[in-house]
């Protein structure tokens, strides 16, 4: 195995489920963890120079602690450095989850100047730039940990989206290492239909004048007008009679519904489903911001505003973008930086477009909202003309982009488009190569590059066990820099936790990732 991790937890098992009578005191954990780490520090290169920032505890029935650190080196931040330490409440040390393959001994003096690394990365810019900064950091994506600034420039694209460039600037060569747009947008491509909930159930906020579309029972969540511009403190969504929209785009209301429902929806997914309360797991409610820019068509998550944002799409090819698996769609981005925090670039970024992917569909499923029957394409309703979608899980390649099998090199492509080979596993884990009520999926014959050819057969284990293990890996084994090879690891992994080794759905895990050409 090339991730080290599977390794060093040494092939555990499920535990004998026993429920605790208290409730688990994550203080404790975190100082157990902490112990571990230290105390394990051949399989987890934690060394008396380098720091543990607790990021997430996640608490099994069975008393397994997994608590997901940040790491620092000599004070400097390591990106990819992160890493899930697991064990139980009794003290036992179950393993490592992490990329990194070896201890820490980087120079930190570097040659090359802060502004000079801006000056480098300001080149990789596409858009106007407003502000930059450099900071020196250890980078750990790579085959060996480096001295490197990430240089964050902040700005708008040419399309009104704003940025959030990282770039990783080697503080010796000035090499380019790496670069991601912490603005993860919902890729728009080809045209399409329209999109509206139809008459849904809405709570909202009482005001001393009415009503305010603001939600109390999920963390105020809250929807605001951005009037059509793309700075500016949007306007606070009111109603005097509490009843919102009329179903037509010339009512503002009416987008506004489409995002707040959408955000309910998947905060209630996330709740009953996998026991998540909010996108952080801390009963905050996010925000969504409609009607931005002028014919802006798309939608972005982005995390300094914790929020969603909806264009109103350019009324030829796209209507409004506040589709429900978009809404799900973004707001999983935000799950995905609150735990595994996948890089947003190379393969990892592939398989943080498809997380967003897979789990704004089962947000779809899980609404069963009779004006949107649940499917496995990803925006289908924001397209004008019928019969169109950003992207196809089932059969990722029929936009002629995106890939359906892994190959080497597959992580060059854009994250929007290598998502495909992670989207194809899911329809395949879930529903097999010809479901009852599905469309037909191709397998990957080892020819195969990027296009699925193969006519083999995979039964399905449902989505409600599919959902689940991915849910798992996601939280508990994958990290920051994780890889297909090592999401195939975690992903068996979390079956194992769930099911057991060797269950039928452990087996439909490692048979869906063969599938799609990833055996390792």
């Amino acid at each position: 195995m090339k991730n080290g991790w599977l390794a060093a937890l040494g092939g555990v098992v499920v535990l004998s489920a026993s429920v605790a009578a208290a409730a688990p005191d994550k203080a404790a954990a975190v100082a157990r963890a902490q112990a571990h780490a230290r105390q394990n520090a051949a399989q987890t290169h934690v060394a008396d120079d380098q720091a543990l920032t607790v990021r997430d505890v996640v608490f099994d029935e069975n008393g397994t602690e997994h608590v997901r650190f940040d790491r620092t080196y000599k004070s400097l931040r390591v990106l990819g450095g992160d890493l899930v330490v697991h064990g139980t409440e009794t003290g036992l040390f179950l393993g490592v989850s992490q990329t990194l393959k070896g201890d820490l001994a980087v120079p930190t003096n570097a040659s090359l100047s802060s502004q000079g690394a801006v000056r480098r990365a300001a080149a990789a810019f596409a858009g106007q730039p407003a502000n930059s900064k450099a900071e020196l950091v250890v980078y750990a994506g790579g085959e060996d940990p480096v001295l490197a600034y990430e240089v964050t420039i902040n700005g708008e694209r040419g399309d009104q989206t704003p940025s959030e460039l990282h770039v990783i600037v080697d503080a010796s060569t000035a090499t380019v290492l790496d670069s991601w747009d912490a603005v993860e947008t919902a890729a728009a491509a080809g045209t399409g239909n329209g999109f509206y909930v139809g008459a849904v159930p809405l709570t909202t906020d009482s005001t001393n004048d009415g009503f305010e579309l603001k939600d109390p029972t999920r963390g105020g969540t809250r929807t605001l007008d951005m009037n059509s511009k793309i700075f500016g403190i949007p306007s606070v969504m009111t109603d005097v009679d509490n009843v919102w929209g009329d179903f037509t785009v010339a009512d503002r209301q009416t987008v506004a519904v489409d995002a707040q429902y959408g955000t309910a929806v998947t905060w209630d997914y996330y709740l009953n489903v996998h026991g998540r309360s909010g996108i952080a797991n801390d009963g905050v409610g996010a925000s969504n911001r409609v009607h931005y820019g002028r014919r802006y068509s798309n939608a972005f998550w982005q995390d300094s505003c914790f929020c969603m944002t909806y264009g109103d799409g350019d009324g030829i090819n796209f209507n409004p973008f506040a589709a429900l698996d978009v809404a799900g769609h973004e707001m999983s981005h935000g799950v995905t930086s609150r735990t595994a925090n996948l890089t947003y670039s190379g393969e990892s970024g592939g398989l943080n477009e498809a997380t967003s992917d897979i789990f704004g569909t089962m947000v779809e499923f899980y609404a069963n909202n009779p004006n949107d029957t649940p499917d496995y394409l990803i925006g289908e309703q924001i397209f004008v003309t019928p019969g169109n979608s950003i992207r196809t899980m089932y059969q990722p390649s029929v936009d002629g982009r995106s890939a359906d099998c892994w190959y080497l090199g597959v992580g060059l492509m854009d994250v929007h488009y290598s998502s495909g080979i992670a989207n194809h596993f899911y329809y395949l884990l879930a529903q097999g190569t010809n479901p009852v009520n599905g469309p037909v999926s191709l397998t990957c014959k080892l020819s195969d590059r990027r296009v699925a050819t193969g006519t083999g057969t995979l039964v399905g284990i449902g989505a409600d066990k599919a959902e689940k293990i991915w849910y798992r890996a996601l939280t508990v084994y994958m990290t920051s820099s994780t890889k297909y090879t090592g999401a195939r690891a975690a992903t068996l992994q979390a079956a194992a936790d769930l099911f057991g080794v060797g269950s039928a759905e452990w087996a439909a895990v490692a048979a869906a990732w063969s599938a799609v050409r990833m055996n390792t």
